[in-house]
């Protein structure tokens, strides 16, 4: 999944209402056709020539251009061919599967249990990698394959993607392939298709190895599955792993914690990625608490939690590179840099977000609209920032990343838009109140300031 802890760094809107350079809603007039991705690098009357090579599909007309006045005009002025252009320099890909065999209870992303369809899916999927693949020509340096649980998928269709990709998407030798993981759902047929598919890097969502902190946050499997899917994922040849923790969960004591980090580390994962539990609106969890069935763990103890958490990894050898992310020396990963140095990614499958030449834009979260709309998925989303819009992106981005911002881009950001005097004087103010400190020439969080990014970050962008 593209994380929580990235602040939905895939998925950006916009800024409290700050100006922002308007493209289109996503919903279209009745009887037409949505707005699709085929629309962000293609004139419309490319759009049935392009969707008819996809075996299977049926031609995806073009609205009158009356009516999508971006289209007869190259998007608002030509941006297609811009988009088109990039495609080249696209760092990597982000593909959603949304299913899952039940539904965590502090999840909000795109997720459905539905049994009937991946079939369908897959298929689907495979034609959208083949309409977009007649346009990437430079080598991926990242695919990540997020969810719901990828690894639900039967592992004949898990299979037919893997290949589908390798066959139509060029990568780098060395590029990283990601793929999440449900602990209950690996088993050696799995990870064999996954080493042979060209997987490199297995994510798994172990969220917590004490069942009463599994329980309260609904999630289905059990500690013991951990590590033997640990065990599976190496037997095949792949030794990057990641674990997914969440701390501050309702009943969590710092004992608790620590313990959950003392058996993730004996584990010896090359990377850890450690979030505070966050209560997003329209969740299970979050109806719990205000019916009062849980209580939030207390501020104090949650940042007693996360320092813990500092103090632990680094001890093992682990580099603190994220806020919420730490990695063995070499074992960052890579695909979520992209999200954080604000790189070019293209997204696959429904609810995958994309950010493409300064556009953004995500694929509408829902299954039936994707399954309809072939080989180019509907969106949503679509946005442009203005100058204070990039600049205040870039700078909560950078700043989220521990080795921070280096002063000349710093400088270039402050002088983007009308808001460089008001965020100079903010990150002045941060200064000195210890929360953002310069060194070795870059702007940087202070381990008080990581404590308290979320408002810091909140002034500058």
């Amino acid at each position: 999944m593209q994380t929580s802890s990235n602040v939905r760094l895939a998925q950006l809107t916009s800024r409290g209402g700050r100006p922002q350079e308007e493209i289109r809603p996503a919903s279209a007039a009745p009887g037409r056709p949505p707005q699709t991705a085929a629309d962000l690098i293609l004139p419309g009357e490319a759009l049935e020539q392009v969707s008819s090579t996809c075996s299977g599909s049926p031609p995806l007309r073009p609205a009158d251009t009356a009516a999508r006045p971006y289209q007869s005009e190259g998007l608002a002025g030509g941006r297609y061919g811009a988009l088109k252009t990039a495609l080249n320099g696209l760092g990597g890909v982000y593909v959603h599967i949304p299913f899952c065999f039940h539904k965590c209870h502090y999840c909000d992303f795109y997720s459905i249990v539905d049994p009937r369809r991946p079939r369908a899916f897959v298929r689907r999927l495979i034609e959208e990698v083949t309409a977009i693949s007649a346009y990437v020509r430079a080598p991926l340096e990242t695919i990540f394959i997020g969810g719901g649980t990828p690894t639900l998928l039967p592992v004949d269709l898990l299979a037919d993607l893997l290949g589908a990709i390798a066959d139509r998407l060029p990568r780098r030798p060395d590029a990283e392939f990601t793929v999440e993981a449900n602990p209950e759902t690996v088993t050696a047929p799995l990870v064999e298709v996954l080493a042979e598919g060209g997987v490199n890097r297995v994510s798994i969502g172990a969220q917590s190895f004490d069942p009463r902190h599994l329980k309260a946050l609904e999630r289905w499997h059990e500690p013991a599955s951990v590590e033997r899917s640990v065990d599976l994922v190496r037997s095949a040849g792949i030794d990057n792993i990641n674990l997914d923790l969440i701390f501050a969960i309702p009943g969590q004591t710092l004992g608790d914690w620590l313990a959950d980090l003392d058996e993730a580390l004996r584990l010896e994962p090359s990377h850890l990625s450690c979030y505070g539990l966050m209560y997003e609106p329209n969740t299970p969890l979050t109806a719990r608490l205000r019916a009062g069935r849980i209580r939030r763990v207390d501020e104090e103890l949650e940042a007693a939690m996360y320092e813990a958490t500092l103090d632990r990894l680094a001890g093992a050898g682990f580099e603190h590179y994220e806020i919420s992310n730490w990695a063995r020396p070499g074992r960052r990963c890579r695909h979520n840099l992209l999200y954080w140095t604000n790189r070019q990614w293209w997204p696959l499958g429904p609810s995958a977000a994309g950010h493409v030449a300064g556009t953004r834009w995500k694929n509408v979260p829902n299954l039936g609209a994707y399954l309809k709309h072939r080989p180019w998925p509907p969106i949503q989303d679509v946005e442009r920032l203005d100058d204070d819009g990039r600049a205040g992106e870039e700078l909560m981005l950078g700043l989220r990343l521990i080795d921070g911002i280096a002063r000349d881009r710093l400088e270039a950001l402050l002088a983007l838009g009308r808001r460089g005097g008001e965020r100079a004087a903010a990150i002045e103010g941060h200064v000195d109140g210890g929360r953002l400190e310069e060194r070795g020439g870059r702007l940087r969080l202070t381990r008080t300031g990581l404590l308290l990014a979320d408002s810091v970050l909140a002034d500058l962008v």
